[in-house]
């Protein structure tokens, strides 16, 4: 089968001359924690991890620049079908339900399930001792299916499997199930920890392809399959201390070898060191311009999505009171709806669901559209309150005046109502700039992002997390002065507010 994928692919890549590409788009979430792809850290502005080093070499392999693109791990299988990125690599097992998904390409890595217990606990050693228990295990993975399946067995799912490891170090949990080389880099060198010795299931890594996508599903292959021609998936595989025996078998490669696992040593050594605070500091220092880049961007959504959201709430707002019933009513239900659906699954909806429609937005553009939109409906209300608050009869001694109802709306009604509302505008000015964070699931990578990214690289979820937050009151300070100014500019009296 193997060969025959190989001859199909060689044909296609000799014969074809309708795919004039240059650049081979990967995806993958750089959250994903060693030794997949992650910050290096040593040099938090630079990614590596054995992924990265087969998507490049893929990429070497058919003559084209790689080129990676971050997006959220549970997000890469849509992102494949909105044509961001021609493949995505980053851990996901060959399954079948994901087949019915997406091509997959020959496995590049075979391993297996790896249960993670205290070391004081000698308790666990395999699933049937997990019954009752409460184990962790990553979002969508094999093994939350596993677990689920095994029965009997309280399983809890996290966003990572760090995460879950801290809280089995916490006394959150009682186990972890996860793929062995987040064992073997997270659990295996560190004390604290035991790791049952019993190997739980089989797990298949894959290149995930779009379906239609028969082109490039086979060149990957052929890619692939001269790597383990040559033994260069091997070298990766063993400079990442990765190489197993199911490795062997699969590719059926029993030789010795004399790589050594330069970069898990590496990796290991860095964790073991002892780090002064000055270290520390010097850690924090280096990937501040990775600060500074996110917080730019936070920062540059938040003012768009703001600006968005004040003209296009003011615009509903006047709908809703003034046009006539049928435009009223598509204004309230706009608003009822937006408000009663939740942000995250507005941002999925533009990014994901409107290019099978054929509307096709940038991340940017789709970030600011789905904030400012979402935040939008609660400007309305907003303005709606200050509208309501003007009484009625400065309408009318508009209207006696000679004014008609849009100069009087214009001139006397709005200035008053727009005086209103500069709080709870301002207020939500600072709610949109941290629910900008949410971004990062349409493939931006944000202050948020960044603290997830940095903090799992580190293991420093506390230094890391007051620098970012820091960054965000910062971020918010300037805005907040902005606001205390207007409001004592446009308020009633010159009782100066504090």
């Amino acid at each position: 089968m193997k060969k025959i994928y190989y001859l199909i692919a060689l044909l296609l890549i000799n014969f074809s001359i309708a795919y004039p590409q240059t650049l081979l788009k990967w995806a993958a979430d750089a959250e994903s924690n060693a030794p997949y792809i992650f910050i290096d850290p040593k040099n938090s502005n630079k990614l590596i991890g054995f992924e990265l080093e087969i998507a490049e070499q893929i990429a070497k392999q058919l003559n084209l620049q790689s080129k990676f693109v971050q997006n959220q791990w549970d997000g890469l299988i849509p992102g494949l079908y909105r044509g961001d990125y021609d493949i995505a690599i980053n851990g996901l097992e060959i399954t079948d339900d994901r087949k019915d998904a997406v091509n997959f390409s020959i496995p590049y890595y075979i391993t297996y399930e790896q249960l993670i217990t205290m070391a004081s606990n000698s308790e666990i050693n395999s699933l049937i001792d997990c019954k009752a228990k409460r184990v962790g295990a990553l979002k969508a993975s094999l093994a939350e299916r596993i677990l689920n399946e095994f029965g009997g067995i309280n399983v809890k799912t996290y966003e990572g499997e760090i995460n879950a490891i801290l809280d089995l170090e916490n006394g959150r949990l009682d186990a972890v199930l996860c793929d062995a080389p987040i064992a073997l880099y997270y659990a295996n060198w560190n004390k604290k920890f035991r790791l049952p010795q019993k190997p739980i299931g089989k797990v298949e890594y894959g290149i995930a392809i779009r379906k239609d996508d028969f082109q490039m599903l086979a060149k990957v292959n052929s890619a692939l399959q001269t790597m383990i021609n040559d033994g260069k998936l091997r070298g990766i595989l063993e400079k990442w201390n990765l190489w197993n025996p199911q490795m062997a078998e699969y590719t059926n490669d029993f030789s010795e070898s004399e790589i050594k696992p330069e970069y898990y040593n590496s990796y290991i050594n860095y964790q073991l060191e002892s780090i002064t605070i000055f270290d520390k500091l010097d850690i924090y220092w280096k990937f501040m311009p990775s600060v500074a880049e996110a917080a730019w961007t936070t920062i540059y959504i938040t003012v768009l999505s703001m600006l968005l959201a004040v003209f296009a709430g003011l615009i509903l707002a006047l709908l809703r009171i003034y046009a006539p019933v049928p435009i009223s009513s598509l204004a309230i239900a706009f608003i009822e709806i937006i408000r009663g659906t939740p942000l995250l699954i507005q941002l999925f909806f533009i990014f994901y669901a409107l290019p099978s429609i054929g509307i096709k937005l940038s991340p940017l553009l789709a970030a600011i559209l789905g904030l400012g939109l979402n935040y939008a409906a609660y400007e309305a209300e907003n303005y709606r309150a200050g509208l309501a608050s003007v009484p009625r009869g400065q309408m009318e001694a508009a209207l006696s005046l000679g004014m008609t109802r849009l100069q009087a709306l214009r001139f006397v009604i709005l200035p008053q109502a727009l005086r209103i509302v500069v709080p709870p505008v301002t207020n939500d000015f600072i709610s949109l700039l941290k629910d900008s964070s949410l971004v990062s699931v349409i493939t931006l990578v944000e202050l948020t992002k960044l603290y997830g990214q940095l903090s799992s690289t580190y293991y420093d979820y506390i230094g890391t997390g007051i620098i970012i937050a820091t960054v965000y009151l910062l971020l918010g300070l300037p805005f907040v002065k902005l606001s205390r100014y207007v409001e004592n500019r446009l308020m009633f009296d010159k009782r100066k507010i504090i």
